[in-house]
């Protein structure tokens, strides 16, 4: 790892660095380096995260990066780098996150991206000068969350294609040149205008865009004939091709022997384009046989392993309890959480990125936290004090953004049943991710969801001592207790009983529930703290009906609010309720 970012270099990147071929991660952002981009880049192949952002580089991407194949995370926004874009990036398969904007290339999007079905975090391409019209190939982006190519200079349509787009979060694409049909999906009936705002004549669901004529439309099907018609054939020719090749495949695998290696794996599934059984091998290696020296957690159902591989990815790896009885309760969480998880993508829910039944057990392979769960943070002083006051207000963002998408942008709604301090995951930068959905239950929005009682003691609605109907409104609570303990910085158990014994007015200050250990915050802080305790009270009424639901608390959280100086927010008083 080499990170000098956020300095004040000047001059050239040295291309001697190109000599530094071990390296994983290289991050020069935010400097004022000039010149062009070093070819001798290229023959770093171990590296997987790049970051040349806000400098004021000039030139083209050189070709040769196309050879980083091991790149995950790929960042050149805010220069002054100019020229075409390569199709030798869509080399770079293993890429999650791609920043080109605030620069001036042009011509037309490669329509290469699109094969880069691994990028998940962005696609970035606005402020620039791309021309043409957007590739329907960006359609098979499947596990993408954020894509904007708003600022540029493309015309035609918006691909009615994108509607298959079910990951996505976000799109802007506006100040552009666009016309015609907005895609009918639930992600653009949603949608804010100004992701769609200045353009040629956009019509569609967008609520603000105005409604399609029947002209409109009917161009809007003649290019989608022609379009279909173009596809079709390449795309029959093809899967006739795979039938072909699946079945030599399929004759040759049944003639070859099985028992070729230590690892006998029944069944990998894998989220990612990699070789499943060769991946679990090297895991097995990395962790020298599931070795006591690399775990980093053990809890009721399984030991969590850290899994660093020679291509220097890093995994968490849960091995399950062994069990004997599949139907037994265990065996249904290892199939409940990756159910779930199969079917969510976002930002702030830990990726699962493959299971494995075997001989050896059943394990789950996550994304690797770098700083552990909230609860261990919380716990020790010195990690504490690194968690100030604006990163625990991210961090309760980050759980109601994802708590909002489960409950009201999945298929069917989706609890976890076990939102706790232990279950909040965070990265190296403090992005929190939701983990642990062994207990998660994907509701029946048509009837009752009965379950038996799951959770964590301290975090359960009340609601749950009386009745096994599982709702969102489990969760909503859960979020309330969460909230008071990020900004208390323990449990708040003990005040919430002490409230409910002494039967008297239970209001407080809110600078008698904040953390000791930080130093008060200023006033506009304490007027955001201030903001969300109230929503997080409002989340432990003890009737779910008057508790709001997550898209609510999300909207009132991210709501933006001017809080002045001279109000004295920190002997403002809370009431909660018991």
């Amino acid at each position: 790892m080499l990170r000098l970012s956020n300095n004040n270099l000047t001059g050239e990147i040295p291309i001697n660095m190109g000599r530094l071929t071990q390296l994983g991660i290289l991050d020069l952002s935010s400097n004022k380096l000039e010149g062009y981009i070093p070819i001798e880049l290229s023959n770093l192949k171990n590296l997987f995260q790049l970051n040349l952002a806000d400098n004021l580089l000039h030139g083209s991407i050189p070709q040769e990066i196309g050879a980083l194949s091991s790149l995950q995370l790929f960042d050149l926004s805010s220069n002054n780098l100019s020229g075409l874009v390569h199709g030798s990036i869509g080399n770079c398969l293993e890429l999650r996150s791609l920043n080109l904007s605030g620069n001036n290339f042009t011509g037309n999007i490669p329509t290469a991206l699109g094969v880069l079905h691994n990028l998940q975090y962005m696609l970035d391409l606005s402020d620039n000068s791309f021309t043409g019209a957007i590739p329907s190939q960006l359609s098979g982006l499947i596990m993408l969350d954020t894509l904007n190519l708003s600022h540029n200079e493309l015309n035609g349509s918006i691909p009615q294609s994108f509607k298959n787009m079910e990951s996505l979060i976000s799109i802007d694409v506006s100040y552009n040149e666009l016309e015609g049909v907005v895609p009918e999906s639930k992600l653009f009936q949603g949608a804010p205008l100004k992701w769609f705002m200045h353009n040629k004549m956009l019509c569609g669901v967008v609520t603000g865009l105005p409604h399609c004529s029947s002209t409109t439309v009917n161009q809007g099907k003649r290019k989608g004939y022609k379009t279909l018609v173009l596809a079709v054939v390449p795309v029959l020719m093809s899967l006739v091709l795979v039938v072909f090749v699946l079945m030599f495949q399929h004759e040759r695998n049944k003639s070859k022997a099985i028992d070729t290696d230590k690892v006998t794996q029944k069944n990998v599934f894998s989220i990612w384009s990699f070789d499943g059984a060769n991946v679990f091998k090297q895991i097995v290696e990395a962790t020298n046989d599931f070795s006591e020296i690399h775990c980093i957690g053990t809890g009721g159902y399984g030991s969590v392993y850290k899994a660093r591989l020679p291509t220097s990815e890093i995994f968490a790896v849960k091995k399950m309890c062994v069990i004997e009885d599949e139907s037994c309760a265990k065996g249904s969480l290892f199939h409940r959480e990756i159910e779930a998880l199969v079917q969510i993508r976002h930002r702030n829910i830990v990726k699962l990125f493959g299971y494995c039944s075997c001989s050896q057990g059943k394990f789950l392979i996550y994304e690797y936290m770098e700083r552990g769960d909230l609860a261990e943070a919380l716990g020790i002083n010195g990690r504490a004090v690194e968690l100030d006051w604006r990163r625990r207000i991210h961090i309760v963002l980050d759980v109601v953004h994802a708590l909002a998408y489960m409950h009201h942008d999945c298929w069917s709604p989706i609890v976890h049943r076990d939102i706790t301090s232990k279950n909040i995951l965070l990265d190296q930068e403090f992005r929190a991710c939701i983990s642990d959905f062994g207990t998660a239950k994907i509701l029946n929005i048509d009837g009752n969801n009965i379950t038996r009682l799951a959770g964590t003691k301290g975090y359960l609605a009340p609601e749950l001592a009386y009745t096994e109907n599982v709702t969102e409104k489990c969760d909503v609570y859960s979020f309330g207790v969460l909230v008071m303990e990020l900004f208390m910085g323990s449990h708040p158990g003990e005040l919430l009983s002490s409230l409910s014994e002494a039967n008297k007015n239970n209001t407080l200050s809110l600078q008698h529930l904040l953390d000791s250990r930080l130093e008060l915050p200023d006033a506009e802080t304490a007027g955001e703290i201030y903001h969300m305790l109230s929503v997080a009270v409002q989340c432990l009424e003890p009737s779910p009906s008057r508790r709001p639901t997550t898209r609510r608390a999300s909207d009132e959280l991210s709501a933006s609010k001017a809080f002045e100086d001279h109000v004295h927010y920190l002997h403002a008083g809370l009431t909660i309720p018991t």
